[in-house]
């Protein structure tokens, strides 16, 4: 399992929900250039480019990887999996373009035509097929429930199992049970 987190995650904090969910897997927490202590500075191109990297790399041991990607990570996440073959790609509090939902949070501002990196993750969702997992904040004032939704009606042709967990906000998300239990039964489910 390869997790790419949000926008300013320490991806190490999530080491203890990953060894509670996942026990008997291998489970690799990518943190993005400039971002816990790695080098460089984060772009899309450059993101994508790590993304594909370590998929490559992780390939080598590994017959069959699955990809969870949360916020910002989830457009990582849609992106390789629209480039490598995965097994099961799941998403957590994602969205359907970072364009898009920097319009959505600053409507009087031409943002959209600003912005430099898209992370249109809708433009890459007809190519996945596979079984894909989204999870929803109920209460996300960060991506608000139709950003996710417009991506989950992009799916069109993966087997997508949707749910928006209740009690939560963008940040608590995985301090739910159902959370771990959605993920958990989704990646250890066989195929």
């Amino acid at each position: 399992i390869i997790y790419f987190g949000g926008n300013a995650e320490s991806v190490e904090y999530n080491i203890p929900f990953f060894k509670q969910a996942f026990r008997g897997y291998t489970v690799y927490l990518v943190n993005y250039r400039g971002y816990g202590g790695s080098t460089g500075s984060p772009s899309e191109k450059a993101l994508f480019d790590d993304a594909l990297f370590v998929y490559d790399e992780i390939k080598k041991q590994h017959p069959t990887i699955s990809l969870v990607g949360r916020s910002l990570g989830s457009g990582v996440a849609c992106f390789l999996a629209s480039e490598r073959g995965v097994d099961k790609l799941a998403l957590m509090t994602p969205y359907d373009s970072i364009k898009n939902l920097a319009q959505s949070h600053y409507p009087i501002f031409p943002v959209r035509w600003l912005l430099k990196d898209a992370f249109d993750s809708t433009s890459r969702a007809s190519l996945l097929t596979g079984p894909v997992l989204v999870l929803i904040a109920e209460h996300d004032n960060v991506i608000p429930l139709k950003h996710s939704q417009n991506l989950v009606r992009a799916l069109t042709s993966a087997l997508v199992e949707s749910h928006v967990i209740d009690n939560t906000n963008h940040n608590n998300l995985t301090d739910s049970a159902d959370t771990l239990e959605f993920l958990k039964r989704f990646l250890t489910k066989a195929r």
